[in-house]
């Protein structure tokens, strides 16, 4: 078993096409989110990220620098590469590229998704709230 990470803008076409490959099945497809929503003319902002397993694109997210810090989205495995600890690859490449950062990072948890993101560090702040209808929590790094 072999798993690697690839960081890319969307210029590279061939990438970015297998991040919306993975973001189409398991957003649009299995949650049912609007492709509007999950497609919101935001990705040519942001660094996206690739995890690999086996050579085949499994799991992808993306990072944006915004005026609040480092937003952190679109974490998505397919359900197929799911349990092979994917998305903690995926975080760990993330958090490689911004620490230490002196910004905040943070990022809207789909709300089963809270205790995977609390051992990262990241904690809850605020009240629940819906996002492309479903129930999330922002949650912020805490060094």
């Amino acid at each position: 078993m072999t798993i690697k990470s690839e960081k890319f803008k969307t210029d590279n076409k061939a990438l970015f096409s297998e991040a919306v490959k993975i973001r189409t099945r398991v957003f649009i497809e299995e949650q049912h989110t609007d492709e509007k929503e999950e497609f919101d003319g935001l990705d040519s902002q942001a660094f996206h990220y690739l995890i690999y397993y086996n050579n085949i694109p499994a799991a992808t997210g993306r990072r944006r620098i915004i005026e609040d810090g480092h937003k952190l989205e679109r974490f998505a495995v397919l359900k197929e590469f799911r349990g092979k600890y994917l998305a903690v690859e995926l975080m760990n490449a993330m958090l490689k590229d911004i620490l230490p950062t002196e910004k905040q990072i943070y990022l809207h948890a789909q709300a089963y998704a809270e205790k995977f993101y609390e051992k990262f560090s990241f904690k809850r702040v605020g009240e629940l709230f819906i996002e492309a209808n479903i129930e999330h929590y922002k949650m912020v790094y805490q060094k």
